[in-house]
């Protein structure tokens, strides 16, 4: 019986005990993200519980489930692909203080030390240079409005992904009159609304549209490909009216949840993503990412550019993220009917 109540015991111990891992749910894609990942596990020892989505809104239902289960929270790190969700987290009071990492800009990070930017993508316009001379490249993404584009431009559903952060980032440097105006000129000029980025760049490539906005990680695949492709960053030179605009450069965000179930785990995983070489195997693995720290010395592919090498669009993301719901109402009611 002395042994029977012991082994009880023991057993009621462990029970709602977490098991030795560390929970990611990760909006970077898998092929990029599980060798990075198998790298940490290795290392460590600690395996990895990974959540991946779908590629057409998965930051934004990831923002969701880390939403609903707030009060029981089942993630310890959230790696997103993008920012503003990042902060609409942060907002909401869901996400713990990190170590700032000196070797990143002091752009790349909050003052409340609740997030770390890294690995960003440009926002940029591929050209079919079949259809288009070199002569008549727009110098400005507001170039796109006038009325000799019209039928002749692809961007993704604007409500999703890295085109709905450029949205709310345009709204906030452009002012909501001039954001309005040109989503407004593009509809005018009967843009298409495609499913990604991805098929923005391919449809381009194949020759269905003279140009198109989108990743630079999805139109250098096309140039890599051979394809009668040239990547654009716009507004490099100063705009009068608008002074900030620039190459948007969107990153990756890196998170940790309060309450979260491994807390320790959490930490180790976070420092092993933010290390250099994580942003150098995204960047040179097929994820053409951009690498932020300036830890990183990897020599990029040749159509790349880091942040400190172009106009970059001076942006606050966090009057950004101010705006979004008032930025998807207004995509809602423009481009969904």
């Amino acid at each position: 019986m002395k042994y029977l109540c012991l082994l009880l015991l023991a057993l009621l111990s462990g029970c709602g005990k977490s098991p030795d891992r560390a929970v990611l749910y990760c909006a970077q894609d898998m092929e990029y993200a599980q060798e990075i990942l198998s790298s940490f596990e290795k290392e460590t020892g600690i395996p990895v519980a990974t959540k991946f989505d779908t590629e057409a809104n998965k930051s934004v239902s990831l923002f969701e489930e880390l939403v609903q289960e707030a009060k029981r929270p089942r993630c310890d790190v959230f790696w997103n692909n993008e920012i503003i969700n990042t902060i609409r987290l942060e907002r909401k009071g869901l996400l713990d203080r990190m170590e700032p990492d000196p070797n990143y800009p002091a752009w790349t990070r909050p003052e409340s030390g609740c997030w770390q930017a890294f690995a960003a993508r440009g926002r940029i316009l591929i050209v079919n240079t079949e259809k288009l001379k070199e002569a008549d490249y727009p110098k400005s993404i507001l170039d796109l409005t006038d009325p000799k584009w019209k039928s002749k431009l692809a961007m993704a559903k604007p409500q999703f992904g890295t085109t709905a952060t450029h949205a709310a980032c345009l709204f906030e440097v452009l002012g909501e009159e001039g954001a309005q105006a040109f989503f407004n000129g593009l509809k005018a000029n009967d843009i298409t609304i495609l499913a990604g980025n991805k098929q923005v760049a391919e449809r381009v490539a194949r020759g269905d549209f003279a140009a198109g906005l989108t990743d630079t990680d999805d139109a250098i695949e096309e140039y890599n490909d051979k394809r009668p492709v040239k990547i654009l960053y716009l507004d490099q030179e100063a705009h009068p009216k608008y002074p900030a605009l620039g190459t948007l450069f969107i990153p990756n965000t890196i998170c940790i949840l309060k309450n979260r179930p491994n807390p320790e785990n959490a930490q180790k995983l976070v420092k092993f993503l933010l290390n250099p070489g994580t942003e150098d195997k995204l960047a040179l693995k097929g994820g053409f990412q951009i690498p932020l720290s300036t830890a990183s010395q990897t020599k990029l592919h040749e159509t790349l550019k880091r942040p400190d090498q172009v106009r970059r669009m001076e942006v606050s993301f966090e009057k950004s993220a101010d705006r979004w719901e008032s930025v998807q109402q207004f995509l809602r009611d423009t481009f969904a009917r």
